[in-house]
């Protein structure tokens, strides 16, 4: 059966007690407040030079663009460094030797330590983090140095091999510069990511296994990659222009940056005398499941993570006052987000339901949308004000489905009245993520004394957590049953490759076709980390049924260097022209780093569709996202499975990983970081299915292990012998 969800006094108020950012034209949030009170666009053309290409081989028109190339420069840029601290515990000249990424997580990570002045000590303060997977700068710069190594076309620039493990390690880095003991991660949810990580950040603080949690998200992805990838996809705006809710937009305008906030138990927060900029009063997540395609927005996907939200702050949606949209400007999107909205939070009112998008300001962040537009709340909060969202001040310019469905745009700042003296201003902030992740945040001002009801009972945490079956490819095995009988016999998988490298390496990735929900085209643009998961997770649920809404899938992983193959393939162009190579041999050598681009490789590659090509295959409505941790990603997956399934927010969870290690840019990276028995690499991908053990035993499931209260597993009930049924 499945459990209601969480009531109102089972999610812990949590009070927002700092924040910092660096965004385009706003390097602190008074600057970003200073933007959208005046209604500024940031956006703008990528600086020369940032993109390392002659900018006429990556632009052309929109007639003439093809895979390797874009229509628009035009993006959200950080043009605005932090001075880098110099009393962190990594030093300056370490830390500014880094990528940019784990730059800006350092420097905002202390920008916002200092802000928060937390009576939290930092050992038990942790940090949950967005992180946009895809190869970062350094990361694309590194592995075209080792691919192209000995050729006049390496790049000649110095990198350190630690900027090859850009998913999880740079929240780690932020993490041991600021002196933090709480728990770290990394996770992609795309556009969602942020706000994901401020409802696992929370669930930390409910548990009491921190103190405070700092919470947001970083994008400092490669640009040009960004760039030709979106216009594959036909979601670059051909005008260059961020209008959310226009009746011209035409499609969304990348940006970049980094924003988080402190989080505290609101209860600690008043008892420590803390300053409270806004209270988190519930969170709700869903993933669209099959709906009609990993980029085709679902109206029902997102309506269930409006309802979960109201479901646990307790509040009706009628209480909202103002919504911050997730609305990038794609025509398709932003209808269907009104067309939710009116759903959920348009009908029982008596005026119409205000709404605004910071996109209009600075463009799409991916994974730090949430936060930012958090942030932008925040500020409508200290001020009394309801934001403006910009380029929509012409009568007549806005979308006619906006007033039709019954809201309206914030076209210019005004008074935001309280309803009464006692009742906070109330908002909520939206985040929809490519590949169907959804999430949905109610934020309040605090007030004091205030209406809504402050305290909490502890979570419901009885039982305990068991495997009841798994599913494996292990380096050339085909299933988990030949690996336990390697594994028996003592078989090595390890083998010699013929550039001499040891490793555990998958020979080829097969899927059946039978039953596929995705073109077989396609699945040969996408990268193994992607397929062979797919396979083995679809593997694993065809054992079972599953209960749509309330089955997760979390996946842990790591950026694929491989992904860096078409910066490296426009790069090595770019380079053949300028010295004079001829066509006909520039043409063989790009192609022999990596295909022209198209829209299902970039699907092929998005850091967070591991999960959610699962979701969609299997039709799952549950939470879903990427975790990034390096070598414990699957593991604190595993454990945050374990705890949503013992707070009663799911009923099974598929915990996945997947890693195609075997490659020359990690193997250098390990043998220049690691001890030397890790430098062989192996690749492997491993789906269990979990739920609560009395679930288990109802349904009469084989129990392969069980999880104990430290989120390790109960060696006491590990079967690993039992055979899948």
């Amino acid at each position: 059966m499945s459990n209601p969800p969480r009531s109102a006094s089972e999610f812990v108020p949590v009070a927002i007690v700092g924040r910092a950012c660096l965004l385009p034209g706003a390097a602190s949030p008074r600057a970003l407040s200073d933007l959208i009170f005046a209604g500024r666009d940031a956006t703008s053309s990528v600086a020369r030079g940032r993109w390392r290409i002659a900018h006429d081989r990556v632009i052309a028109p929109v007639e003439r663009t093809n895979g390797d190339r874009a229509w628009s420069d035009r993006g959200g840029y950080v043009t605005e460094e932090l001075e880098t601290p110099s009393d962190l515990a990594i030093g300056r000249a370490e830390l500014e030797r880094l990528d940019p990424l784990t730059r800006w997580l350092c420097t905002v990570g202390r920008e916002l330590m200092r802000d928060a002045r937390t009576h939290a000590a930092p050992s038990r303060i942790g940090a949950i983090v967005g992180n946009l997977s895809f190869p970062t700068d350094h990361l694309a710069t590194y592995a075209a140095r080792v691919w192209l190594e000995g050729t006049t076309f390496a790049p000649q620039i110095d990198i350190d091999p630690r900027d090859r493990f850009m998913s999880g390690l740079p929240a780690h880095l932020m993490a041991q510069a600021l002196g933090l003991g709480g728990p770290v991660h990394a996770l992609d949810a795309a556009c969602a990511s942020s706000l994901y990580a401020m409802a696992e950040a929370c669930d930390v603080l409910a548990r009491g296994e921190a103190d405070a949690m700092i919470a947001g998200a970083v994008n400092r992805a490669d640009d040009l990659f960004i760039h030709i990838g979106f216009c594959s996809l036909q979601a670059m705006s051909k005008t260059g222009r961020s209008r959310p809710f226009h009746k011209d937009a035409d499609g969304l305008v990348p940006a970049e940056g980094c924003a988080l906030v402190m989080l505290r138990r609101l209860d600690d927060a008043v008892r420590d005398g803390e300053r409270i900029l806004g209270v988190i009063r519930g969170v709700g997540l869903s993933n669209d499941g099959r709906a009609r395609g990993l980029l085709a927005p679902s109206e029902e996907g997102q309506a269930r993570a409006m309802r979960a939200a109201y479901a646990s702050a307790g509040l009706r949606p009628s209480q909202i006052d103002y919504v911050e949209c997730h609305a990038t400007g794609t025509p398709v999107g932003d209808a269907t987000e009104l067309r939710s909205l009116r759903e959920v939070l348009g009908t029982d009112r008596s005026a119409r339901l205000p709404l605004g998008s910071l996109k209009a300001n600075v463009g799409h962040l991916v994974t730090v949308a949430g936060t930012a537009g958090v942030m932008k709340v925040l500020a409508a909060f200290e001020k009394g004000q309801l934001p403006p969202t910009p380029h929509l001040e012409a009568e007549g310019s806005t979308l006619a489905s906006v007033e039709e469905l019954g809201f309206e745009i914030v076209r210019a700042p005004r008074a935001w009245a309280r309803r009464d003296e006692e009742t906070p201003r109330r908002a909520a902030i939206s985040a929809f993520g490519f590949g169907g992740n959804n999430a949905h945040l109610v934020l309040e001002e605090w007030i004091e004394p205030a209406l809504a009801p402050r305290t909490s009972r502890p979570l419901q945490r009885e039982g305990r957590v068991v495997i009841v079956d798994l599913e494996a490819r292990v380096a050339s095995l085909p299933d988990a049953a030949s690996w336990r009988e390697a594994l028996a016999s003592g078989r090595s998988l390890i083998e010699t490759r013929e550039d001499g490298a040891r490793a555990g390496a998958a020979k080829e990735v097969v899927l059946e076709l039978t039953g596929l929900r995705f073109p077989p085209n396609d699945l040969q643009r996408t990268i193994a980390q992607q397929t062979q998961l797919l396979e083995v997770a679809r593997n694993l649920a065809a054992r079972h049924t599953l209960a749509r809404e309330t089955t997760a899938v979390l996946v842990g992983m790591g950026c694929d260097a491989e992904v860096a193959r078409w910066g490296a393939r426009w790069r090595l162009r770019d380079a053949g022209v300028r010295l004079g190579a001829e066509e006909a041999w520039i043409t063989r050598a790009e192609d022999a780093i990596a295909p022209s681009l198209n829209a299902a490789t970039v699907v092929g590659t998005m850091p967070n569709v591991p999960a959610n090509r699962v979701s969609s295959q299997l039709d799952l409505g549950g939470p879903s996202h990427t975790v990034s941790a390096e070598e414990r990603s699957g593991l604190v997956a595993l454990e945050l499975a374990r705890n949503a399934l013992l707070e009663g927010r799911i009923d099974a969870a598929i915990v996945g990983a997947s890693d195609f290690s075997a490659e020359p840019v990690h193997e250098r990276a390990a043998r220049a970081l690691l001890p030397s028995e890790l430098h062989v690499a192996g690749d492997a991908s491993v789906a269990l299915l979990v739920m609560r053990e009395d679930d288990a035993r109802t349904r009469g499931l084989p129990i392969l292990a069980a999880i104990d209260e430290a989120g390790a597993f109960d060696e006491a009930a590990t079967r690993w012998s039992v055979t899948p049924k």
